[in-house]
This record gives C-alpha cells, sequence and structure tokens, in this order.
C-alpha cells in the first residue's frame, strides 16, 4: 500500500516510525503490539484520511488548535512569501522586523484594552515557562523577592515542560519527573460533576474558589505571586466552571495581590464563542498565554501578553529580561498568525461559533439519554460528555480511564477523531464545521458509546 500522492510504502514507514521515532504521550511497547502508529496523510476543512485510505471526522481539531480548518492555500502561501523574503531572524539585542511587529500590536487589539504588550514563544509550554519567569522577576524588582509561590489546580494542564507540567496537575506527569517544582502549590479544581457531591454547580463554584483563598491564607499572601488557570480545563475533561467561580477568583485574586493568569493556550482565538475564554467568563487577569489558535496550529508559535501595570513598571525599572527562545518571533510563524487572524476576522469565524454553539450543545445533549452517559456541556465549539458506571451516583468505572480508552479507540474504529480525558470523551471541532457534520459527528459519537456500552455492560450498577 502507498501513501497519498507519495510512492512510500506504509509498512516500512511503520517499521521506520517504531525504529526511530519516539512519540510524545506514548506507550511505545503498546503501539507496537497493536501493529503500529497509524500514519495520517492529507486533510482538508474537518477532516483526516489515513493511510488505508479513511476518511476520518477530526472533532479535536488535531490538538485543539487547527480552528479555521485544514487546507488553507492562503496560510501556505503566507508561510512561502515570508520564507522567500526573510525566512529566519531572531528578535534579541535590540532588533525586530515586520511580522513580529505587526501581530504584537494585532494580537494586542484583540485583547482588553489593559494588555499592549506581546512577548512571542513557540508554544503553550514555552508561553508558561515564560509567565513563572517573568512573574518573579516582577516581583522581585519590586523589592517583594517572598512573592514566589504559585498556585494551581489539580488536573489542570499547562504544558509539558519541567515548569509547565509542574504548573499542571497532572498527577501522572508529576510521577515521572519528581514533580512539581518547590513552590507550587495546587488546590482542587472546580469540577462539579466529580466533585460537587449534594452542593449545587453555584455553591461548589464558590466552595472551589474558596480553596484558592484557602490557600492563599495558608501560604501567606506576602509569598503569594499568582494564581493560574485555564478558563475551561481542556485536557482535564472540559471541565467547565460553575458561573460562580471566576468572579471570586477575580475577587480572591485582588484582596491578596496576587496576580491572575488566564491560561488560553485552548480556549484563545474563539473556541468559546468569544475572542478570549477571558471574555466568556469575565476573568480579570493581569497575564495571557496563548498558542495553538493563534495560527490554528498551521505553524508553531505562541504569546505571553501582559498586563500595561506589570510592563510599564518592568520597562522603567527592570532592566534586561535574560529570557527569551530563538524562535520568539518566528517571522514565517508570524506571518502565518497574521494571516489565520485575517481569516478569523473576515470570515467571522469567532460570531460563527457563536451562532453555531446552541446547535452544537443541542445535539450533544441528545447523547444524555444513553445509559453509559453521565453528563453532557459544552460552551462554544469545545464539549464533553461523561461516560459513568451509574447515573444516578455519577459513579466512574473501576481503573479510572480504562473505559474513556475503549471508547476512543471504538471511535477511530468508525472514523471519528474524539479525544478521552480519563473517563470523559472531549470534542473541539474546527470552527467551519457545519450543522450537519455535527449531526455526523453526533451520530458517530453514539456509534461508539453503544459499543462501548457493550463491553463494559456487566459492570454497570
Amino acid at each position: 500500500m502507498t501513501v497519498h500522492s507519495r510512492n512510500l510504502n506504509i509498512d516500512e514507514l511503520r517499521a521506520l516510525d517504531h525504529a526511530h521515532h519516539m512519540h510524545p504521550f506514548t506507550d511505545h511497547k503498546s503501539l507496537q503490539a497493536e501493529g503500529g502508529s497509524r500514519i495520517i496523510t492529507h486533510s482538508d476543512r474537518i477532516y483526516l484520511w489515513d493511510s488505508a485510505g479513511n476518511k476520518m471526522l477530526d472533532a479535536m481539531s488535531g490538538l485543539w488548535c487547527v480552528n479555521v480548518g485544514y487546507g488553507r492555500k492562503s496560510i501556505a502561501q503566507a508561510a512561502y512569501d515570508q520564507m522567500l523574503e526573510l525566512p529566519y531572524y531572531n528578535t534579541f539585542f535590540k532588533t525586530a522586523h515586520v511580522p513580529a511587529i505587526e501581530l504584537a500590536a494585532k494580537v494586542a487589539s484583540l485583547l482588553p484594552e489593559r494588555f499592549n504588550k506581546v512577548f512571542f514563544v513557540g508554544s503553550g509550554s514555552e508561553a508558561n515557562d515564560t509567565i513563572y519567569r517573568l512573574v518573579r522577576h516582577y516581583f522581585n524588582v519590586k523589592g517583594m523577592p517572598s512573592k514566589k509561590a504559585f498556585i494551581a489546580r489539580q488536573n489542570a494542564y499547562h504544558g509539558s515542560t519541567v515548569v509547565s507540567a509542574s504548573l499542571g496537575g497532572m498527577a501522572g506527569m508529576h510521577g515521572q519527573g519528581d514533580l512539581p517544582l518547590p513552590g507550587i502549590h495546587h488546590v482542587m479544581q472546580p469540577y462539579w460533576y466529580d466533585l460537587g457531591g449534594e452542593l449545587s454547580p453555584e455553591e461548589f463554584g464558590l466552595k472551589a474558589a474558596q480553596a484558592v483563598e484557602d490557600k492563599i491564607l495558608e501560604l501567606g499572601a506576602e509569598n503569594v505571586a499568582a494564581f493560574i488557570g485555564e478558563p475551561i480545563q481542556g485536557a482535564g475533561g472540559v471541565i467547565i466552571p460553575p458561573s460562580t467561580y471566576w468572579p471570586e477568583i477575580n475577587r480572591i485574586c485582588k484582596k491578596y495581590g496576587v496576580l491572575l493568569i488566564a491560561d488560553e493556550v485552548i480556549c484563545g482565538f474563539g473556541r468559546t464563542g468569544e475572542w478570549f475564554g477571558l471574555d466568556t467568563f469575565g476573568i480579570e487577569a493581569d497575564i495571557v498565554p496563548m498558542a495553538k489558535g493563534l495560527s490554528s496550529g498551521y505553524l508553531p508559535i505562541g504569546a505571553v501578553a501582559i498586563s500595561d501595570e506589570i510592563a510599564d513598571y518592568l520597562y522603567e525599572y527592570g532592566g534586561e529580561f535574560y529570557h527569551g527562545y530563538t524562535y520568539s518571533g518566528h517571522p514565517a510563524a508570524c506571518a502565518v498568525a497574521l494571516e489565520n487572524i485575517r481569516i478569523l476576522e473576515e470570515e467571522k469565524l469567532v460570531e460563527r461559533v457563536q451562532k453555531l454553539a446552541p446547535y452544537f450543545n443541542e445535539k450533544l445533549k441528545t447523547l444524555a439519554d444513553h445509559p453509559i452517559v453521565g453528563e453532557v456541556r459544552s460552551v462554544g465549539l469545545i464539549g464533553a460528555v461523561e461516560l459513568t458506571r451509574d447515573k444516578a451516583t455519577r459513579s466512574r468505572f473501576d481503573k479510572p480511564g480504562r473505559v474513556g480508552l475503549i471508547c476512543r479507540d471504538h471511535c477511530f474504529q468508525n472514523n471519528l477523531i474524539m479525544r478521552s480525558c480519563y473517563d470523559t470523551m472531549v470534542a473541539a471541532p474546527p470552527f467551519v464545521i457545519t450543522e450537519a457534520e455535527i449531526d455526523e459527528m453526533v451520530r458517530l459519537a453514539r456509534l461508539a458509546f453503544d459499543l462501548t456500552y457493550a463491553d463494559v455492560s456487566k459492570e454497570m450498577a
């Protein structure tokens, strides 16, 4: 068998992949036992094709990122044109170039007025490494060197580097890297379905926010630099906080002089139906890391937006910030991001998310009657379906994540790409998806749930 448009043998490719390619987040022993990697060959809009010729509906936008859909020729052209003109130059040492300047101004224009400074990086992980360095530097310059502690949430995801994995709350990642780093503390997540018990969602939202205040008081406000949270916890299972949560977090951070960092790596650039999740939830952030939707994944790029209060102080008193990356503000990546934002604006794709959101939610909710489904929730074009052993008690299956992986495999086998986050199935399709394609996505999801139920029905309460 050969790959689409190229004379490459698939068996040879799988052998080469196993011999030389170390994948992220992969058990390679299991992968080889299952016959090797699925090899993706080409794409268009919301669809991917593999080497066997299967056409798959990508309900995950790659890794939450291909917001404008696959196959955008104008984005490829923007990269090509920029690579001919200036393929690379750094932004160190008092140097800039046109794409980085224009993109910084454009990103600032999309954020609330208090954000006018943007620092470029290569990924969301690098963005969160940057905020760690930046915040500590800021408080040192202000003569408050004891303000070093960060508060984050259990089950949060902020990246895979040492710092960003420490800020995240994934126990498995911590266990493999002797993490988190000292000075990074985790509190309960605002996950009503798993943790709310008999409380209403609104009551639980206040309880989850109170955990942040309790941790500040435990550590001493004079020692706490920042609180970081995703507007919606993506890899944690699309955890949408109750309506009471973010307003209370705003109040707590202001009361104790703690910086509020809104991690927009997934939510940013339209996923929630607003340009940023902080717009959707009214988050009064001081620093905003972002990536993914900035370029719709076409080239690697991320950024950190810094409020005027912080940036102006550092510009005046901070001296040289000894931090940066070879590819900070890479000209081709910036050109791609600018074209991506142009598409989002000219095609009104953020407004399209707003218009599609009720239909997306309504169709996902039709899955709530399934015997294995405990809850369905969504905001904009990001949603989750909880798999449960007992609807009434919201109880889980044994060995968390096992049933989610069974369901994910059934999705793949039926040409639907959904992600399992433990035993939560999540979806975040490209913004160009149509109502008919949402119908197809839900039909395929139900089929996968039926097959999963057949596998585990004997375990049901």
